[in-house]
């Protein structure tokens, strides 16, 4: 298949708000793909190169501008093999060697094909958050139940793996596609209530566990071998061995838990989640020390959990990880979710997760099974720019564009971001130094005082709420926002959406078109 139709694709996908019809221009070139070029292609539309990252920035491809070729003849097999030799570069050499494979690549590619694989090589492709839609594309394409292929997807933790399997193998193969210790699986994610009483009153009798400022952590173990992944999949299991000794003193062969990590001051309180993913992303500092605690339990001894209700999965999780629980209730009495609530906010906790006893472990959509509850509104918001600094911050980027996820581009381009307000408030001296170095390697063109960067930087952002807008073009704008932190444990695809922030406003904000 020619990579140019990969671009015809994409340019439907973005040039209409239906889902539906967004899920035929994928189905259809899911479709045309041999079976060699579906891994290659999916992670091109995900933005998420099978070959991980390509060790190439922005500057050094906005210098391949020059010239392209006039008719495309590049195919996605052509494009995987150049994206293999960049991945396999490294040592003495390795920089001419890159620019001279980019100027090759930029030479056999059409101006319109080089500019949709900068977006792809800087992950600035912005499609990459419609998982969901390409999910159904799959089942679509495949004639599949898009059921067994949102769980293959979610077991494999590989979409390009389960469009091979769905689109190639029969009704049983995608089945088959089960759990594998070892092989990390895509998290189960929550939705937000505004009261604990809300909360319950969605998800019934519930475990109300705390809800920690934390890093979520999945591990794996079989045997004496134990493998800890990150939300997105990474193996860091080398930077935390007291997790691993941990998880090897269980008394298991064989389980997979799901949890969160953090870091505690000498007196037991929650250090800061800047100290916690400094922590967690050394890669071999031990001065603070992580402590895990578990929340699920997804296989253990040979028996796979995940279809099993929340209810019998804890009490596997009591038998054999009673001392690494998160601490926890189970009830439908709403002053008994408050007390945890009130306990865990005294803790120097986020505050609660609300997760109905009859619910399967289930990853992807964001449902009503599991709700988070904070007193204050924080959200994952993602970075678009930067402003240059003034005054006492001269020399750093300050001021931070901030932007919601839009799924359906009903504010914009689809699978984007709208903007929703700026903040310089709440970054320190610190901070302040990461992110103008971080940035300043994320820039993809100017913007009046400063820079727009790659879409792809997560940051938790409080606020007092949020007010109607005729400056942004969602319509809401943030109140009093300040910088919690950066999440450098979430993807952009996870940041939250405006329709999440519309709903704060008076009359729950209803999504309109324009």
């Amino acid at each position: 298949m020619l990579f140019g139709d990969i671009e015809t694709a994409l340019a439907a996908v973005t040039g209409t708000r239906s889902r539906l019809a967004k899920v035929d221009a994928l189905a259809g070139l899911l479709r045309g793909l041999a079976p060699d070029e579906i891994v290659p292609a999916v992670g091109i539309l995900t933005a998420s190169p099978r070959q991980g990252r390509l060790g190439v920035g922005w500057k050094t491809l906005s210098n391949r501008g020059g010239a392209h070729a006039d008719a495309p003849s590049l195919t996605v097999s052509d494009v995987d093999g150049a994206f293999d030799r960049l991945a396999a570069l490294g040592g003495s050499g390795s920089a001419a060697q890159r620019t001279a494979l980019l100027d090759e690549l930029a030479g056999r590619a059409t101006a319109s094909e080089w500019h949709l694989l900068v977006r792809v090589m800087t992950g600035e492709l912005r499609t990459g958050a419609l998982e969901g839609v390409l999910v159904d594309a799959i089942a679509r394409a495949s004639d599949r139940d898009g059921t067994a292929v949102r769980r293959a997807a979610m077991l494999s933790g590989d979409l390009g793996e389960t469009a091979l399997v769905a689109l190639t193998g029969s009704d049983a193969d995608l089945d088959a596609v089960g759990l594998v210790v070892g092989r990390g699986v895509q998290p189960m994610l929550a939705s937000t209530a505004t009261s604990v009483a809300e909360a319950l009153a969605v998800a019934g009798r519930a475990s109300v566990e705390y809800k920690l400022d934390g890093a979520r952590v999945q591990v794996h173990r079989h045997g004496d071998e134990v493998h800890v992944y990150t939300r997105t999949l990474a193996d860091v299991t080398h930077r935390v061995p007291e997790i691993v000794e941990v998880v090897r003193a269980l008394p298991v062969e064989a389980v997979i838990l799901d949890g969160e990590t953090l870091s505690l001051d000498d007196d037991g309180a929650p250090r800061p989640f800047q100290d916690t993913m400094a922590r967690f992303g050394a890669e071999a500092a031990r001065e603070i020390a992580l402590r895990p605690w578990f929340f699920d339990i997804l296989h253990l001894d040979g028996r796979d959990l995940v279809d099993e209700p929340l209810a019998a999965r804890l009490d596997a999780l009591e038998r054999v990880a009673a001392a690494w629980r998160i601490p926890a209730v189970v009830t439908d009495d709403p002053d008994a979710a408050d007390a945890l609530a009130r306990d865990a906010l005294g803790a120097g906790h986020e505050g609660v997760m609300i997760k109905g006893l009859d619910a399967a472990y289930t990853a992807g959509r964001r449902g009503k099974s599991w709700l988070k509850v904070k007193p204050v509104h924080t959200f994952d918001l993602v970075v678009l720019g930067v402003e240059r600094g003034s005054g006492r911050r001269s020399g750093w980027f300050s001021n931070l564009h901030l932007g919601a996820r839009d799924p359906d581009g009903v504010f914009g381009e689809p699978g984007g971001f709208v903007m929703v307000g700026k903040t310089f408030k709440g970054l320190t001296d610190e901070l302040l130094t990461w992110q103008t170095a971080h940035f300043a390697e994320r820039e993809t063109g100017e913007i009046p005082g400063g820079i727009r960067v790659v879409p792809d930087t997560v940051v938790e952002i409080a606020i007092d709420g949020v007010q109607r807008s005729v400056r942004y073009p969602g319509g809401v704008a943030l109140r009093f926002a300040r910088v919690k932190g950066y999440r450098s444990d979430k993807p952009a695809a996870e940041a939250d959406t405006i329709d999440t922030l519309r709903a704060l406003l008076p009359g729950g904000g209803a999504t309109t078109e324009g």
